[in-house]
């Protein structure tokens, strides 16, 4: 009788590492095992995850790549939205697992799976992010959770590995790191009390320059386009290249503590030094090239994209309509933003655009007025406080409390 197949999101880690030995012979599965890289892995890294899936006893082992995808239908809209989830995080990881789960579980229909499984644990939101996304691409296939669904110790997960004839250095690291395009968070120790923060060394990014630097993104309708003056078609590229500046000065370094989708407070490190600088440049070049109504809604769009994102509704229909909506805003965002760097921190230094609505011939802000009169002020402004007037006169007149 054949063996059902199951396909196995691996990491590499210990707790998938354990579910390729349990799924195949506690529960009779023949594994596969796959990848879904969003950007965040090296190719020797990459090697030696399918090294392991292998010796692990995986029937087979994909790297799914899709670190473009990944740009053209998440990153692309966080930049044109701005989004920093409670004002603070570019959603780096929580933005690469819907598209990771995509990815997965398109891979095992492509296949021909009876289950698919992911080491989610049971006090995190990936779980939900893996879960709901198999459950609408393919509700025909089983989802498999051995780490959530199993009371398990670390230690019992690496003698039950040797115990398999697998043997490796699953030495727990202080720090859970997870690495992406779009930023890196850190997890543990004191990210899970509220009165501590994370020490230098936990960062991977070290302080390695201690002067200033002076960094030029170029956008073309919200795009990042250019780095210094280089132009990039590649936008992925580009966002290396700005990471690869800006890292070297600890730059994009913060804690994020928000609601998580089960509903318990959640605390991270993370640090993002291309994310925070694109998207502040963005934020800038808007700013000068849209009118108050365009950024003040698309601001709320933006809030709203970013927590949709965040909270797995990216397949939810509304985020096609919000991302039609952030293209459009788009249009006339082109133009070169300066930033001056520094160690930890950065100050936004200027634009230069052609669709910049300051340079008009209409006025110049606190100096002179050339299309309008004296008179004009004054007859706009009497008509402005008709409103508030009569509101304080009817007070007045009634002895209300004003």
């Amino acid at each position: 009788m054949d063996k059902k197949k199951v396909l196995l999101a691996f990491s590499g880690g210990l707790d998938t590492s354990f579910a390729v030995k349990y799924l195949s012979e506690d529960l009779g599965y023949e594994v596969h095992t796959a990848i879904a890289n969003t950007g965040g892995f090296s190719d020797d890294e990459l090697n030696t995850i399918e090294k392991k899936a292998i010796a692990l006893g995986a029937a087979s082992h994909a790297t799914l790549d899709i670190t473009q995808e990944y740009y053209e239908k998440s990153i692309k809209y966080m930049v044109a939205g701005n989004v920093l989830r409670n004002g603070t995080y570019p959603i780096s990881v929580s933005s690469e697992r819907i598209f990771q789960a995509i990815a997965i579980i398109e891979y095992a229909k492509k296949i021909g799976v009876d289950a698919v499984a992911h080491g989610s644990t049971g006090a995190g939101n990936d779980q939900v992010r893996f879960d709901l996304t198999f459950q609408i691409l393919a509700p025909e296939i089983e989802i498999i959770t051995p780490t959530r669904d199993l009371t398990l110790t670390r230690e019992y997960e690496i003698n039950y590995l040797k115990d398999h004839g697998y043997v490796a250095d699953f030495k727990k690291m202080e720090y859970s790191i997870n690495k992406g395009l779009w930023g890196t968070s850190i997890g543990g120790k004191e990210t899970l009390h509220s009165e501590t923060t994370l020490p230098e060394e936990a960062y991977p990014s070290q302080l390695t320059e201690h002067g200033t630097e002076s960094l030029k993104i170029g956008f073309e309708k919200g795009e990042i386009a250019s780095v210094n003056g280089k132009a990039f078609d590649d936008k992925v590229e580009a966002i290396r290249e700005v990471e690869r500046i800006a890292s070297r000065y600890a730059i994009g370094r913060d804690m994020h503590i928000g609601d998580t989708i089960i509903g318990i407070k959640g605390r991270v490190g993370f640090e993002a030094a291309a994310p925070i600088l694109i998207i502040a440049a963005h934020k800038m070049l808007e700013k000068h090239t849209l009118t108050k109504w365009q950024q003040y809604w698309k601001d709320q769009i933006g809030t709203w994209y970013g927590m949709f994102l965040h909270e797995s509704q990216y397949l939810e229909p509304v985020m096609r309509d919000m991302e039609a909506y952030l293209d459009k805003s788009q249009r006339n965002v082109t133009g070169i933003v300066e930033i001056t760097l520094r160690p930890y921190s950065y100050t936004l230094v200027g634009v230069d655009s052609p669709f910049d609505l300051m340079k008009t011939d209409f006025g110049e802000y606190g100096e002179v007025n050339k299309a309008w009169t004296a008179d004009d002020i004054k007859g706009f402004t009497k008509i402005l406080g008709n409103q508030m007037k009569i509101y304080h006169n009817t007070q007045k007149r009634n002895g209300g409390d004003e």
